[in-house]
């Protein structure tokens, strides 16, 4: 019960299985001399699901924590740069309906709630625009940085599109040939348990029993481990959000010269919404809908018609079609197994929220590996407390981009208005809200997946009012505000001014590379 925890066994591969593998073996690496494996088992020829194509600014320091060069990334994996997302069409539907959720913060954000004093004065531009300059950025198709900043630096914050295929074969790479990790191709063909309920091994077609001490579940929406072993139940919370099905296809550019868009662009639909995202190579296009509002060959034509606009004959191109099952295991961690990724469970690709779970847990794993069995349950029981609350303010922040809208050109926008389908602990947050604006300790936790300029981007860019402090806005901060917005457009000037376009930036790495820090 006491000796160390040396064996770690991870089932399945994907973006999941090789980024957990990645962060595990560059920290066991670091910290230990030795004496330690890494084993991921997947199954040969399972093709990869391919939706999370977006990620969060996390990604730069997961890469370049396990050593991963942001140039090699870039090329080969068809990455593009996001700086956020622009919804359209989510809160009236009209053709002039859209706003940002930038990831750069509101100037001054640390000390400065510049929200009341924007609605104090609403009229002059978007919310994003008045207190962050990448709304500009976006608008005009301009990189966030340029080919002499060097890797992992920004001048805007900022994450990545990406290939989910390729970065998985890229990582998969990276981590047998860098960092260790052993990599087993074989259908697992049972779970041994000790005992105690501990699991013992997985067995193999062809190379037998594969033992461990701690075993990681990447294995999909199976969940061959922590749900159908550990018999971890499963909390859906399609009342909530009712997204259940997707269509997506790779939609080429017209050429090698076609502008590509450094944000995620979301557009509402009648029964649900469809993203566009564009990588260096193509763009990912996909319809989310729900099935109880519309069907799929309604869906298909709103999918048609979208992509009619960027390529001549859509309907020549390949649409797979995914189901999305909302919710979440009951637990993460039970005894000595965790499960990351579809096997933890899946909401609707929103936010990107799905590889940023994948890197979070990965790192707290890292971060509190356990010393032995006996501390592994304090472990889990944190890990299980950390993450259930995770996943809960996830729900949350997606289901605000619902429930604020304004349609009612269908039940679906209707029905997402509903208060019954909303967490009591969003209709807590709202209530707040409609008399003060977000701000650092409206949340339990230090480190949140969405801080309070997140909801802030999100309340005002739908039209949320918060109404004036009773007790006024005294001169000298009115003063400090102004100087902040001034402060902004100076900035927003300056970044539009210089910085290269999209394409421009990707082409350049590609021949000439980023520099090294």
């Amino acid at each position: 019960m006491s000796h160390g925890v040396r064996s770690v066994v991870i089932v399945g591969g994907g973006t999941a299985g090789w980024l957990t593998a990645g962060t595990l073996a560059a920290k066991l690496n670091k910290d230990n001399k030795q004496g330690f494996s890494i084993t991921l088992v997947e199954s040969p020829n399972v093709p990869i699901v391919g939706v999370g194509e977006g990620t969060w600014p996390t990604m730069r320091r997961t890469l370049k924590n396990i050593g991963v060069r942001e140039t090699d990334f870039i090329r080969r994996c068809n990455v593009s740069f996001k700086q956020g997302a622009k919804f359209a069409k989510w809160v009236t539907g009209t053709e002039d309906d859209f706003y940002y959720h930038p990831l750069v913060l509101p100037e001054s954000f640390d000390s400065a709630n510049l929200a009341q004093h924007w609605l104090a004065h609403q009229g002059h531009g978007s919310f994003s625009d008045a207190v962050c300059y990448q709304e500009a950025i976006c608008q005009q198709g301009l990189a966030p940085k340029m080919i002499t900043t060097p890797e992992y630096a920004a001048i805007a914050n900022y994450a990545y599109h990406l290939d989910a295929g390729e970065f998985s074969r890229f990582l998969q790479e990276h981590c047998t040939t860098k960092l260790g990790v052993k990599h087993v191709l074989d259908h697992v063909t049972h779970v041994n348990n000790h005992q105690n309920g501990d699991i013992s091994s997985v067995s193999t077609a062809e190379h037998g029993e594969i033992q461990g001490e701690l075993f990681i579940d990447c294995s999909g929406f199976k969940s061959l481990l922590l749900g159908q072993n550990q018999q971890v139940g499963f909390v859906p919370c399609d009342h909530v959000l009712f997204a259940d099905k997707a269509l997506a296809v790779h939609v080429p550019y017209a050429s090698e010269t076609s502008p590509v868009a450094s944000h995620t662009i979301s557009t509402g639909q009648r029964n649900g919404w469809i993203w566009d995202i564009g990588l260096s190579n193509r763009k990912g296009i996909g319809h989310v809908y729900s099935s109880r509002h519309t069907n799929q060959d309604a869906a298909y034509q709103e999918l048609m018609t979208y992509i009619a606009h960027s390529h001549p004959n859509p309907e020549s191109l390949s649409v797979r079609e995914l189901d999305i099952k909302a919710g979440h295991r009951e637990v993460f961690w039970k005894r000595n197994c965790v499960a990351i990724g579809l096997s933890a469970g899946f909401l609707e690709p929103l936010e990107a929220s799905a590889i940023l779970l994948v890197e979070i847990s990965a790192d707290m794993i890292a971060e509190q590996f356990p010393a032995n069995r006996t501390t592994m349950d304090i472990i889990a029981k944190r890990f299980n407390q950390t993450f259930l609350y995770r996943w809960e303010r996830i729900i949350d922040f997606l289901k605000l981009h619902y429930m604020l809208n304004q349609r009612n050109d269908s039940q679906f926008w209707i029905d997402h208005r509903d208060p019954d389908t909303v967490p009591d602990s969003l209709k807590e947050l709202l209530t707040l809200w409609q008399y003060q604006p977000p701000w650092h300790d409206d949340f339990n936790y230090a480190k949140e997946v969405f801080p309070a300029a997140s909801y802030q981007y999100v309340l005002y860019g739908m039209g949320f009012k918060t109404e004036q402090n009773p007790l006024g806005i005294s001169k000298q901060s009115q003063r400090h505000a102004n100087e902040m917005f001034a402060k902004n457009a100076t900035i927003a000037q300056k970044m539009t001014a210089s910085l290269p376009k999209h394409r421009e930036l990707l082409d350049k790495i590609k021949q000439y590379g980023l520099q090294t820090i």
